[in-house]
């Protein structure tokens, strides 16, 4: 369920902290995201949706699996939305596409 290219929203402890981003390893010793803090989501957002110069972006970390509290799939709750279908209302385009992962004449997935 939990694969490469993955985008996913991370809770760590020690100290506390949510990542959103895309996961791009998984194994035993932790996980390699590409990705921001929640709380710089919309900043970036608006950034991208303006075209501006790009003062926030994804950052590549490693997170030891120690840190590591919860892993959840970025998808919509009830009526709850993701941060994918948010970035998609408000830029006009995928988050996978803008970030690379999804070639430009694919369609995205509900």
């Amino acid at each position: 369920m939990l694969k490469q290219d993955t985008i996913v929203i991370v809770h760590l402890v020690n100290p506390t902290e949510k990542f959103w981003g895309v996961l791009q390893d998984l194994d035993s010793s932790g996980l390699v995201l590409r990705g921001l803090s929640v709380t710089s989501f919309d900043d970036w957002m608006f950034q991208v949706a303006r075209n501006e110069h790009q003062a926030l972006g994804l950052s590549t970390m490693f997170v030891p699996l120690f840190r590591v509290e919860r892993i959840f799939l970025d998808e919509q709750i009830g009526e709850v939305e993701s941060y994918r279908q948010r970035f998609q209302a408000q830029v006009g385009e995928p988050v996978e596409r803008f970030i690379g992962i999804l070639e430009p004449e694919t369609e995205i997935p509900s």
